[in-house]
């Protein structure tokens, strides 16, 4: 259950265990004070607190001084994002410290965006004032499909989200985001970068690639590993916003094909009625 009590936000301790990379940092305003980022998918649980522990160590901070825990709570991997969730629900308890949920999915998106987008939309902007530039997530799911949503960024920093996290067939996902440039003017869209874990979908970059070449779109293809510091940034905000979990009961976001996801495959089938 979410309660929407606004905090001013300190220091933050922020993890994320919903991909092979182990994220976590404690931050405090935009200042990095301690991160970490493990490569070791089998081993988050083994490692997780260890690592919490040391980053405390290092930073020369303590229980007392965390103002919120921020989680990334999915969607990605079942066992992987429960960890992580488990571990920063214990603390948010046992520390008496609000607790925050943010989608790792946004937080790959919004890592990507501020880390390696910044001087090109820098360079558009001198360009044209107007425009979005779409910034689409993915995690691999296995048997075709990502974990994957969709946000803007506009030339005037505005960042929102435009499609919901969900699991996706990548090359009916890719045919959908054809759909919906198609269905813009010209020149709305300036840009789109396809984040996050790339290395098991290229037929479905290339595919997009070749549409937004088709639309005077430049994609980019950008592989991306989750950080534990955009968790925070992500948290900050909600925190701020005052959207708190309730330690007790909130729970990792465990996606499935949204509605709309088997209504548009099934019309591609030719199993729907239009």
């Amino acid at each position: 259950m979410r309660t929407e009590q606004k905090h001013q936000a300190g220091v933050i301790l922020a993890l994320d265990t919903s991909t092979a990379s182990m994220a976590a940092a404690i931050v405090s305003e935009n200042e990095v004070l301690a991160e970490i980022q493990s490569l070791a998918e089998r081993n988050h649980s083994v490692h997780v607190v260890s690592h919490i522990k040391a980053m405390l160590q290092n930073s020369g901070i303590t229980e007392t001084d965390i103002e919120a825990i921020a989680v990334g709570n999915g969607p990605g991997s079942y066992t992987g994002m429960r960890i992580a969730v488990s571990v920063a629900k214990t603390l948010a308890w046992v520390w008496e410290k609000p607790l925050v949920g943010v989608s790792s999915l946004e937080a790959i998106a919004y890592g990507a965006c501020h880390q390696q987008l910044g001087a090109q939309a820098e360079e558009t902007r001198a360009v044209d004032g107007d425009g979005e530039h779409w910034v689409i997530p993915i995690m691999d799911a296995r048997r075709g499909q990502v974990y994957s949503s969709c946000f803007s960024m506009t030339n005037h920093a505005k960042w929102s989200r435009w499609s919901e996290d969900g699991v996706r067939l990548m090359k009916d996902f890719v045919e959908q985001l054809k759909e919906r440039l198609a269905e813009l003017p010209e020149g709305a869209v300036q840009s789109i970068s396809l984040v996050g874990d790339l290395s098991l979908h290229e037929p479905g970059a290339a595919r997009l690639q070749e549409i937004g070449d088709s639309a005077g779109v430049t994609v980019r293809l950008q592989p991306f590993v989750q950080e534990g510091k955009w968790i925070a940034e992500l948290g900050r905000k909600r925190l701020e916003a005052g959207l708190t979990e309730n330690p007790h009961t909130f729970i990792p976001n465990y996606t499935q094909l949204t509605e709309a996801e088997v209504v548009w495959k099934a019309k591609q089938e030719g199993g729907a009625k239009v």
